[in-house]
């Protein structure tokens, strides 16, 4: 069966790509602004422990983990383009508001709050990209997409410390906020498209409030949904420890001072992410005729590469050696993450798709970035930062292993099918 065409005209899905994309990229900035603000916090009144620091970017996730779900059933029957509007406004309100932080607990508080909105994005807006485009087109479109994460996350680098710098860690969450609450307007003039519209035997299709759980179940007896999940976590352990630690690590031990050590960590991350998240889309799409299990080779094989390169990187002394090593680490990384994304929602029925992100949200932070911070934290007031940064290269190497298994299987189980 041939695939449908994109729903809308072509100016209104790319106007609703462009929207999504510029939306994820304040999603990122605000959630990585407490990153760049480690040590201005652990000298400030709030006296912010490395324990602490890694229980306030838990702290998020573990909310944002949690509402999930809930933003997940809404998506799957609900208007998602005014749920990803109320999200936007919750998260940015609540990041402005860690600015009047008093104490480390308010400070928590609200960082948790940015959870909450967050979710409502992160579970629905896949779906709705997913009913924009068809199969053929999605690794490039996540590949755009979720490009604005490492920009997102470098700005949240570079602007949080130099307002940090310059005007003190409060206005850094306020500069941070304001912005998503005009964009949580342009979030309700997005099409939303009936579910599966780009998939035509599956248009219109949407499950009800009581088929959650029959939903669930089945995302349980998905193979390759579950592998892809669970290498998903295992790389989101590496990734969540060290967007929250590197720049501490670079100031700490590698004795950078603070402006250039979150300058350059922010640069290196918007420039290899932004390259390897276009060439991870990109090399998928032009393998996808070859093989259905493209995304997954190419984020397994990136990921078992990247293992050892971010291994010396974090354990070499020479400057030279450590920042090329990070950078084409973060490069092999950033191929994952469209190619991944597009493996989670070509795995599933277009009407479960925000309960799939949902499921898949959940995982990946339970047990990923909600332990790594505070277990890298942990580690390092028991021992040394040095030391404790040496865990997450190994879950890079896990997640690889993971994602090249489950590519295995498919091909495995394709060619029985044909046979």
């Amino acid at each position: 069966m041939a695939e449908a065409q994109p729903v809308a005209t072509a100016l209104r899905v790319r106007w609703g790509l462009a929207v999504l994309t510029l939306v994820n990229l304040f999603n990122y900035l605000d959630r990585y602004v407490l990153a760049a603000l480690g040590e201005s916090l652990t000298r400030s009144p709030l006296h912010v422990t490395d324990t602490q620091f890694g229980v306030l970017a838990s702290g998020f996730i573990v909310v944002y983990m949690l509402a999930a779900p809930l933003f997940g059933t809404l998506g799957d029957t609900r208007s998602r383009t005014r749920l990803i509007a109320l999200g936007i406004f919750l998260w940015s309100l609540a990041t402005a508001l860690g600015g009047l932080a008093w104490g480390f607990a308010s400070l928590l508080v609200a960082r948790a709050l940015v959870g909450v909105g967050e979710a409502a994005y992160g579970t629905i807006a896949p779906s709705l990209l997913a009913d924009y485009y068809p199969r053929s087109h999605r690794g490039r479109v996540f590949s755009i997409f979720f490009a604005a994460i490492p920009i997102g996350s470098a700005l949240g680098y570079v602007v949080g410390g130099q307002v940090d710098v310059h005007f003190g860690w409060r206005s850094a969450f306020f500069v941070a906020g304001v912005p998503g609450l005009a964009l949580a307007a342009l979030a309700l003039r997005l099409p939303d498209p009936p579910r599966g519209v780009c998939d035509s035997e599956y248009v219109g299709e949407r499950i009800t409030a009581g088929a959650v759980r029959t939903a669930y179940a089945a995302l349980l007896r998905n193979r390759p949904y579950v592998l892809t999940v669970l290498g998903y976590a295992a790389y989101t352990f590496a990734l969540g420890g060290m967007a929250v630690f590197l720049p501490k690590f670079l100031i700490r031990v590698r004795a950078l001072p603070e402006g250039p050590a979150t300058l350059w960590s922010g640069i290196s991350l918007a420039a290899t992410g932004f390259l390897g998240t276009f060439a991870g889309g990109w090399i998928g799409d032009r393998l996808l005729p070859l093989t259905r299990q493209a995304y997954l080779w190419i984020s397994g094989v990136a990921t078992l590469v990247a293992a050892p390169i971010a291994f010396l990187a974090l354990a070499s002394g020479t400057p030279a050696v450590y920042w090329t090593g990070i950078v084409v680490a973060e490069i092999l990384l950033f191929t994952s993450t469209g190619p991944i994304n597009s493996a989670i929602v070509n795995a599933v029925a277009p009407g479960i798709r925000a309960t799939a992100m949902a499921a898949s949200i959940f995982t990946i932070h339970v047990l990923g970035d909600v332990p790594s911070p505070t277990v890298v934290g942990a580690i390092s007031d028991a021992s040394s930062l040095a030391r404790a940064v040496l865990i997450l290269p190994v879950a890079v190497l896990v997640s690889g292993a993971i994602w090249t298994y489950a590519a295995w299987c498919g091909e495995v189980t394709g060619r029985a099918a044909v046979a």
